[in-house]
């Protein structure tokens, strides 16, 4: 499988051939099965890639461990009759990220356990991100810290993995903040060139010195900063003059490749100028959650119009309620007003609104809201009115009228811009 992701890199420059691919950072099984069929549609590869806080040695928020997320996207594979030697699994922000309130050294314990663990069940493309400061760092790490956790991590993962040969590595030092950042987005930078090469070289250096000389020939990718990123309720969109320096920079380091982190929200001319920049690898976070949120509370909509109060899901309100009872993933990202956080907790681009949909309460009012609209025929004109681009789909017989297909269809939408800027379809 990491055969595949190379020969794909290779060719980030052919004009004939597919010139990147992008990563969908998802645990949701909706997410992934919209993944696993934009992929069939387009007959590429798809990258899955498992995020630490989602999933670890101790389930993350999710309750999955590595090796139960490997089943899951086997199970669903099979179901969506999609081949799994063409499905590449990988881990992102594989480092001490989930425990960073903690001392360094304790910190960097429970991330090598956890790297460990991908490793040991066939994840092949691991991010090694130890870029973010722990208890008693200071704010900013130096590089030469960065690669050192980062040695540390790749020389478990090596000792783990099954076919060491098979794993590829990224590695950076700018490395946004999974899930969107919570600051104003006016002072961001993109990467010089000399901070480029100095990671890269720090990185190849303290390998070496570790034993892993092999091991970081296997790093296909670095994370800079291209000037993308998404805050709450603003976009900070690509313009690709300002990485013209670091695309020539590149060009002089084949086969490597830039990832492309954040990228969620960006308009679809700017996913094609990253692939052409050379951000092969382009993350998609939230941006699917988001949109399967969004065609759910559609459904909502429809749901209140078609059933007499009594008879409804109430999944918005049941969301909320989990969210309120258990506030330790928006809290401390969600500020303001009372209404303000109100706001977030549902519109927010970050959507910290995903990590509830595994809450058992939401997961029923989701299922009791699937149940109540399959017992019924959605007139038309409401899905015109709730899910117009749905409803278009519908009306031109490309989609079945019904809302598990609906609301997979919204969530794959999320996808396309990333498909035709890497595949061209």
């Amino acid at each position: 499988m990491s055969e595949i992701l190379k020969a794909l890199l290779k060719e980030r420059k052919n004009p004939n051939a597919a010139r990147g691919i992008y990563s969908v950072c998802t645990a949701h099984p909706l997410a992934i099965r919209a993944a696993l069929r934009q992929a069939r549609e387009d007959g590429s590869p798809v990258l899955l890639e498992a995020t630490s806080n989602q999933v670890n040695q101790f389930g993350g928020y999710t309750g999955m461990r590595p090796g139960d997320f490997r089943q899951l996207v086997q199970r669903l594979a099979e179901e969506e009759q999609f081949s799994v030697e063409q499905i590449i699994l990988g881990g992102d922000h594989l480092g001490p990220n989930p425990w960073r309130t903690k001392p360094a050294e304790e910190a960097m314990k429970l991330a090598e356990e956890m790297i460990a663990g991908y490793a040991a069940e066939g994840f092949t493309k691991l991010h090694l991100d130890a870029s973010m400061a722990c208890a008693g760092d200071p704010a900013a790490l130096p590089p030469e810290i960065v690669a050192e956790r980062s040695a540390r991590l790749c020389a478990v993962a090596e000792a783990a993995a099954p076919n060491a040969g098979e794993l590829l590595y990224v590695v950076g030092t700018e490395v946004p903040v999974p899930g969107g950042a919570t600051e104003e987005l006016d002072s961001l930078q993109v990467t010089s060139v000399e901070d480029a090469e100095r990671t890269l070289a720090i990185h190849h250096e303290i390998f070496a010195t570790h034993g892993l000389a092999i091991a970081s020939q296997r790093v296909i990718a670095m994370v800079v900063q291209p000037g993308v990123e998404f805050n709450h309720d603003t976009v900070h969109d690509y313009v690709h003059e300002k990485t013209a320096a670091l695309t020539k920079w590149l060009d002089a380091h084949e086969p490597l490749v830039f990832e492309a982190h954040s990228s969620d929200y960006q308009r679809p001319e700017a996913y094609r100028h990253l692939v052409n920049d050379g951000f092969a690898i382009l993350k998609v976070g939230p941006a699917v959650t988001f949109a399967m949120r969004e065609a759910f509370f559609a459904l909502a909509r429809i749901e209140d119009e078609l059933l007499p109060e009594a008879e409804r899901s109430n999944l918005p309100r049941v969301l909320e309620e989990a969210m309120l009872e258990a506030p330790a993933n928006w809290k401390g990202h969600y500020h303001g007003t009372a209404a303000e956080q109100r706001l977030l907790r549902t519109f927010s681009y970050s959507d910290r609104l995903r990590y509830y949909w595994t809450v058992p309460a939401v997961q029923h009012a989701a299922d009791k809201l699937i149940a109540n609209l399959s017992a019924r025929t959605i007139p038309e004109t409401l899905l015109s009115a709730y899910l117009p681009v749905q409803y278009a789909a519908v009306r031109e017989r490309k989609l079945k009228n019904e809302p598990l297909e609906l609301v997979l269809h919204a969530s794959q939408c999320a996808l396309k811009p990333y498909a035709r800027a890497c595949f061209g379809v």
